[in-house]
């Protein structure tokens, strides 16, 4: 199935997700491939903000989460549980925002160009499953308009995983 994902020009960024979610929705709802799924979430994603320079899930495996389908510049593939922002966010099982990632106490640096980012884990049947990692080239580009709108889309597709 083919999903256009593009936009007028001058919507808000709010404006911009509600129109997106239902959008990806529609990209993996007669899908049953999980890797062709999370590929175009991450693909759908990047493509309709100009400044997310990286996109991409990171899935847990025992004490570390491992690389998942992405867009953007290679990146890590193992990040351990507890370390980093995505380490961070899926110790504590919650969202994390950082304006500077410069700012954060053991940040990994995969991406030089990366200055901010937002980091959402994804919880199925209270147990982790994986995190969305978002990175942009510009500081501060995450608030909670982000984190409302990519909670609920990661709520919205925790049936695939």
């Amino acid at each position: 199935m083919s999903v256009k994902i593009e936009f007028e020009s001058g919507l808000s960024k709010e404006e911009k997700y509600i129109e997106l979610v239902p959008r990806i929705i529609s990209l993996i709802d007669d899908e049953k491939d999980f890797i062709a799924n999370i590929s175009n979430i991450t693909s759908a994603l990047k493509f309709s903000f100009n400044d997310f320079l990286w996109v991409g899930f990171y899935f847990k495996d025992g004490d570390e989460l491992v690389l998942g389908p992405f867009q953007g510049k290679p990146a890590c593939t193992r990040i351990v549980v507890g370390k980093g922002v995505c380490g961070t966010a899926a110790l504590r099982k919650e969202t994390i925002i950082v304006e500077d990632v410069n700012k954060f106490p053991r940040h990994i640096f995969c991406d030089s160009d990366s200055k901010s980012e937002i980091v959402i884990p994804v919880i199925k049947d209270g147990e982790l499953k994986a995190v969305l990692d978002i990175d942009s080239g510009e500081y501060g580009s995450f608030d909670n308009t982000d984190k409302k709108h990519l909670e609920d889309l990661i709520l919205r597709i925790s049936k695939i995983f």
